[in-house]
């Protein structure tokens, strides 16, 4: 899989596609992300990107010339499968969409910046616009690592076990059951006998029966 991150501000997701599994998986091979600074675009002498919204009102917008040329030219390369954009408005990130997204070959991520990009970015240009929440960020940067992590770590030899991704939260459409490790008790704190039984098919229904008490009193809408 390859990504194209595109940003106005790209060191801050340095650490973050440097470090643990999604740096792993970057040096297997599994996956390959790039991050642009859009100003590499930018035919303003100062490398603007943005300026003020017509009709007047609050801060400023992204304008649309660097992101036409920056994902003409990404495309170029290769084909691309996705160009998505993060934002507030967009579909709510989910498992069942990262899943989707995981079996894609190559994606532009556009991170938002200022008070948004020029709206002709969106009609023409963008594919999916995805949102991590409903609350407002400084800018897309967190968003599109979020997103990045969610679609890597479910490609194949990413993670350690090759099942350890489809006992997550969500994967069920459940949340994960409470998982316990050494010692089998600490102060008088143990661990539930049925796990120390070696009866695998009990130990799987002790989880399910779990996650579903767990669903139901955590995030009940997941059962609706």
């Amino acid at each position: 899989m390859h990504i194209d991150i595109l940003s106005a501000v790209p060191r801050l997701l340095d650490s973050w596609f440097s470090e643990s599994i999604l740096q792993r998986a970057q040096q297997k091979g599994l996956a390959e992300v790039k991050i642009h600074d859009l100003r590499n675009w930018s035919t303003d002498k100062h490398r603007r990107l943005d300026d003020y919204p017509f009709g007047g009102g609050a801060g400023m917008v992204m304008t649309i010339e660097p992101i036409h040329r920056a994902i003409t030219e990404l495309k170029g390369q290769r084909v691309v499968d996705e160009v998505i954009y993060m934002s507030p408005d967009g579909i709510l990130l989910e498992q069942g969409l990262a899943n989707t997204l995981s079996i894609k070959n190559n994606m532009i991520i556009l991170c938002g910046h200022y008070k948004g990009v020029d709206e002709r970015v969106r009609t023409h240009l963008i594919t999916r616009e995805i949102s991590i929440g409903n609350y407002v960020l400084s800018g897309g940067e967190l968003a599109a690592a979020v997103l990045s992590d969610a679609v890597i770590r479910l490609l194949p030899g990413v993670l350690g076990d090759e099942t350890s991704a489809l006992s997550d939260s969500f994967q069920d459409g459940l949340v994960a059951p409470p998982d316990y490790t050494r010692p089998a008790e600490y102060q008088g704190w143990k661990v539930p006998d049925v796990l120390l039984s070696g009866h695998q098919a009990k130990i799987d229904e002790w989880r399910h029966d779990q996650a579903l008490e767990r669903t139901k009193e955590r995030r009940p809408g997941l059962l609706g």
